[in-house]
């Protein structure tokens, strides 16, 4: 008798377990909740900046599959601009999509995440030396000593900034005296040594400020970004090449609580939408400012190279800029010593490992390029 019950009661487990499998299915789906985080950039709606963060946004909320929704708005939605910090850090927002050195106010080091030559570095081996280098954690170290409750991730290398828009094209030093003029983080203070009266300025602010006639001239950061923002409309001349900022990168930041109360898998995802966002950023930027730079010259604008002799004056300015501000800030200084120490070691592989581009592109479209 027990050898015959056997098997019907195998069949009754089995039947057991199906059914409850199928109870159970229902319940997770429902059981599943959205997580939904408010985030403001720094950028007007219009600007390719936050289509950046938007991209950014998409794919988090594309991998994580209804579990987290990041929402982005534009620059004044909830907070200025450059308030941007302080509401991530109390929670007024969930996070934020900016550039390190909007918060230079707060301490002179973080304007080191963007502003400057880098000792040579270029905007992707500056988030090699955050991320790899030990910038990570500096940065970290500070935004600590501010009592800030965010965390910050690094991401999108900017291509090399013009050195500006004027009304008139700037042919030597001595031209910038006196301008009225719109930069930020330690660039103001470059351009201050370089005899311009500088205004800090938000992106959204400078066109009108420029069509005003309250500044003279102004940098921002891009082919697109420039022309989106209207640029053309007011001003005819911009000088390009500059090492004001020419290692700069994007910013996204999250308030750190809330970021570390997220599963362990959500924090992942996060993590990997920033690299991906990355690459995906620097890819489009040179299909959209590589087309707007072509645009930008049919509206009538002329580009010019800025002069060797006022990139010099840069780095001369610079020099000065960092021993007073290294001797004020011991934070500052560290950065520099730890920046300095990647930028010889790479810098110096960098050089001798990269070929000249410019010779290949010169062979097929320079003026002794035969035609096809």
């Amino acid at each position: 008798m027990t050898q015959s019950n056997k098997p019907r009661r195998r069949g009754l487990l089995k039947g057991a377990a199906v059914a409850a499998g199928a109870m159970s299915a229902p319940m997770i789906a429902t059981a599943q909740t959205t997580t939904s985080l408010r985030f403001q950039s720094t950028w007007p709606s219009k600007d390719i900046f936050h289509e950046y963060a938007q991209d950014f946004a998409k794919k988090v909320n594309d991998m994580a599959s209804g579990r987290l929704k990041i929402e982005v708005l534009p620059a004044g939605a909830v907070v200025p601009a450059f308030q941007l910090l302080e509401a991530v850090g109390k929670g007024t927002l969930d996070g934020g999509h900016g550039v390190v050195a909007y918060h230079y106010g707060k301490n002179s080091a973080l304007a080191l995440w963007g502003s400057g030559p880098a000792f040579g570095m270029d905007p992707n081996m500056v988030l090699a030396w955050h991320n790899y280098g030990g910038g990570k954690a500096l940065l970290e170290e500070i935004y600590q000593t501010l009592n800030l409750d965010v965390a910050s991730y690094l991401y999108g290398p900017m291509p090399s900034q013009p050195f500006g828009w004027f009304k008139k094209p700037i042919a030597k030093i001595e031209d910038m005296k006196g301008v009225k003029f719109r930069t930020v983080g330690l660039a103001v203070d470059m351009y201050t040594e370089m005899g311009a009266a500088v205004n800090p300025l938000p992106g959204g602010e400078i066109v009108p400020a420029l069509d005003r006639g309250l500044i003279d001239g102004a940098e921002f950061n891009n082919a697109s970004s420039d022309r989106l923002l209207g640029f053309p409309d007011v001003v005819k001349n911009c000088m390009l090449q500059s090492f004001h900022q020419s290692g700069e990168q994007f910013e996204i930041l999250f308030n750190k609580t809330k970021l570390n109360a997220l599963p362990a898998e959500l924090k992942a995802i996060i993590d990997y939408a920033v690299q991906a966002a990355s690459a995906d950023m620097s890819w489009k930027a040179i299909e959209r400012n590589s087309k707007d730079y072509e645009e930008l010259k049919k509206q009538g604008v002329k580009f010019y190279k800025t002069p060797d002799a006022i990139l010099r004056a840069q780095l001369a300015a610079w020099d000065k800029i960092i021993a007073k501000k290294g001797d004020e800030n011991p934070l500052f200084k560290k950065i520099l010593a730890s920046q300095k120490a990647f930028a010889q070691r790479a810098g110096q592989w960098q050089g001798d490992y990269m070929v000249d581009f410019k010779m290949a592109y010169n062979h097929y479209f320079g003026k002794g390029a035969k035609k096809a």
